[in-house]
């Protein structure tokens, strides 16, 4: 179905099947229609590449990855939208939709099952209220994807894609950067969706390294991280000192053993300086 990205199209393939917006998802649907077709010639699909979207809503940036991709599995939680994509997308025999919540689907078993030995990418325009835990789990999971393209809230983008050691790092930019490399393609304002959010998003793509950016201990390394930015205004040591239940005398020992100022707040870390850190630890 073409002119999914008219809002009269849109209102009229919800009202057939008595559907409406959803704020406890997240659901702001795409009416620009220049924002998707450019998304799925950026998010680095083709003929012989599988996608997973997160979220469906109407099809609109579905419709445009089946037509430039091999497959495409939706993994979409609001059952109410099943008809309506089942509607929109009835053309394709590439394009299938799986009723589940992306947070709790064996995600490698859903890759084996519908892509095979396939390459895999995803790209999705996320709800922002669960950009991070998403973006974290797809990451973390070491599943067989190539690359992950997604529009996020712009600040949200600005954060992801810093650069470790800068103001705005945190946790997440860590997480981001040492199983990826992260940069922003393109920003989208607020007018561009229906309803109309109240921030501008921009659209990322973090392309995901074969190796990690550091070799640490990656369960020690991340339970550190999360210590470290627990509480942005405190030292890293007062943060370590709390969340790992270390004495400051061991950590102070720590870092100069690293060659860090004892008073360093975790933003200011490096990866490489983080990675030292992770690994003097007891």
């Amino acid at each position: 179905m073409e002119n999914l990205s008219d809002i009269r199209t849109v209102r009229t393939v919800m009202e057939k099947h008595g559907v409406s917006f959803s704020k406890a998802l997240g659901q702001n649907f795409i009416i620009n229609p220049s924002v998707c077709p450019k998304m799925a010639d950026l998010c680095g699909t083709d003929e012989n590449t599988g996608v997973i979207e997160i979220g469906g809503g109407v099809g609109v940036l579905t419709n445009e990855l089946c037509k430039r991709s091999k497959k495409v599995v939706c993994v979409e939680l609001d059952t109410r939208l099943l008809p309506v994509l089942a509607d929109t997308l009835s053309e394709y025999d590439n394009f299938e939709c799986v009723n589940a919540d992306i947070m709790k689907i064996d995600l490698h078993e859903l890759i084996r099952e519908k892509f095979g030995d396939m390459r895999v990418v995803v790209c999705a325009n996320l709800p922002y209220y669960i950009t991070s835990p998403i973006l974290t789990m797809l990451l973390e999971g070491h599943y067989p994807i190539d690359s992950i393209t997604v529009m996020v809230q712009k600040e949200a983008a600005d954060r992801l894609c810093t650069p470790v050691g800068s103001r705005d790092s945190g946790a997440i930019t860590v997480c981001t950067n040492y199983f990826s490399t992260a940069k922003q393609l393109f920003n989208v304002s607020r007018g561009s969706f229906m309803p109309a959010p109240n921030v501008d998003s921009t659209v990322i793509k973090l392309d995901v390294r074969k190796e990690p950016a550091v070799k640490v201990d990656e369960k020690k390394f991340f339970r550190m991280v999360r210590a470290a930015f627990a509480q942005r205004r405190k030292t890293l040591v007062n943060s370590l000192s709390s969340g790992l239940s270390l004495s400051k005398d061991e950590l102070y020992a720590i870092l100069d053993q690293a060659g860090i100022d004892r008073n360093v707040r975790p933003e200011k870390l490096t990866m490489e300086e983080l990675a030292a850190i992770c690994n003097l630890l007891p």
